[in-house]
């Protein structure tokens, strides 16, 4: 009696070893970081290899230990039975139930679910081969459930899996940085990678007012004063008016004619790209790469110059900011006190309403800059002394031409200076 009891407690034992396993590799491979693992694999691990190869028929697996799971835990909760009514007769059964609920629950759920969770990598790594051998083993069964699944996939007709979202990829990049995976740089580098395909041309253009160009018929002595004055390494050539750019002038190129006592520039313009404002930047990225040129001029509907964009233009976008010895400066916002700032209308209407965490939709919002937001939000060219308020914002017109919104004046208003507000117009 005394011996079979103790063989029973010795099954029920190893009953509870097995579901604490089957529970353990389920959180395991429904946790561990695939990509991780993928490099685990592609440096050599060849436990994560075959671990990878479990992964890619992930519904068998969960279907195997699902079922293993389920058989030990009926049968620890029969050999239990057996025990306890030996001993309490009638009671046992009440008793058995409880008792292996609280052990299943505990040594065969939660515990081994929490310490798989920590680890997950290395613990499905851990039970591979284990489950290699289950998985032949419950081979019949799971290809009823196989087959089961797809019934009920014809019946309800369910949606094809989608492939991670860009959004999803820069919150993955977000917590990455919060884990101090990876530091701040690194994570706004990778952001602006993978929010690069995204802006077009007409974004990051130099707009047409400000483009330095040169006539075709403009003498040595002009064209040696741009460079000179402005300090850029090409400019683009116009014939009659600047919608009609028709090359760029190198200054390696102008300087090298000189030397050798040539005077006719004719012979070092070089064809320049024309392009759509539509244009993706990573589209025309591996345009200019392709042509082995530097400068694109961007033209509107009608054919005129909007403006023109450079491969610096473009590289910025992904590194930030580059300055050489010849750029000058300039500054988008001037911090006058926490609550105070004096803004170019230059600077970026997407980095403003990052700035001040404002909930409108950029997408929505025609213009690309400040300025030029300002003048849709009026509808015309605003006066200086206008104001505008704009959620916690007041926007004061600090400078204007007759063109366009120079500079703004934003004072952040506090809650108490609002609520005061509401209450005066409600009087």
């Amino acid at each position: 009696m005394e011996s079979d009891s103790s063989t029973l407690i010795i099954i029920f034992i190893i009953l509870l070893l097995f579901s604490s396993y089957f529970s353990a590799t389920e959180t395991a491979f429904l946790s561990m970081n695939r990509i991780r693992m993928k490099h685990l694999s592609a440096s050599g691990n060849k436990k994560a290899t075959q671990t990878l190869a479990l992964v890619e028929d992930l519904d068998r697996v969960i279907s195997t230990l699902l079922i293993g799971n389920n058989i030990v835990n009926i049968g620890a909760a029969s050999v239990a039975t057996l025990i306890f009514t030996r001993y309490y007769g009638n009671p046992g059964v009440t008793i058995s139930t409880i008792v292996t609920t609280l052990l299943i629950l505990v040594f065969s759920e939660i515990s081994p679910k929490s310490l798989a969770k920590e680890t997950p990598e290395k613990f499905a790594m851990f039970a591979t081969p284990f489950l290699k051998f289950f998985i032949f083993l419950l081979m019949p069964l799971n290809l009823f459930f196989i087959l089961w699944k797809r019934l009920l996939f014809i019946v309800f007709k369910f949606e094809d899996k989608q492939t991670i979202t860009q959004g999803e990829l820069i919150t993955f990049v977000d917590e990455a940085e919060n884990e101090g995976g990876i530091d701040s740089h690194e994570s706004e580098l990778i952001r602006s990678a993978i929010e690069f395909t995204d802006l077009d041309v007409q974004e990051i253009l130099t707009p047409r007012v400000k483009v330095i160009a040169i006539n075709e018929n403009a003498s040595i002595k002009e064209i040696k004063e741009k460079f000179i004055t402005h300090g850029f390494s090409r400019l683009p050539v116009y014939q009659d008016t600047i919608d009609n750019i028709i090359g760029v002038i190198n200054e390696k190129d102008f300087y090298t004619m000189l030397y050798h006592l040539n005077e006719n520039i004719q012979t070092i313009i070089k064809p320049v790209d024309i392009v759509a404002p539509q244009m993706k930047i990573s589209e025309l990225l591996r345009r200019l790469q392709y042509s082995k040129s530097h400068l694109s001029v961007v033209v509107d509907e009608y054919g005129g110059t909007m403006g023109i964009v450079t491969m610096e233009d473009i590289l910025e976008e992904l590194v930030g900011e580059i300055w050489d010895e010849h750029d000058e400066i300039e500054e988008y916002y001037n911090k006058i006190s926490d609550s105070q700032y004096i803004i170019s209308g230059e600077a970026d209407i997407e980095d403003f309403f990052d700035l001040f965490e404002l909930s409108g939709d950029t997408e929505d919002i025609d213009a690309f800059t400040v300025g030029g937001w300002i003048v849709e939000q009026f509808g015309r060219i605003p006066e200086m002394g206008e104001t505008l308020e704009v959620e916690n914002l007041k926007i004061t017109v600090k400078n204007t031409d007759a063109r366009h919104v120079i500079e703004v004046f934003v004072e952040i208003i506090q809650e108490n200076q609002n609520e005061n507000k509401n209450e005066e117009e409600q009087k």
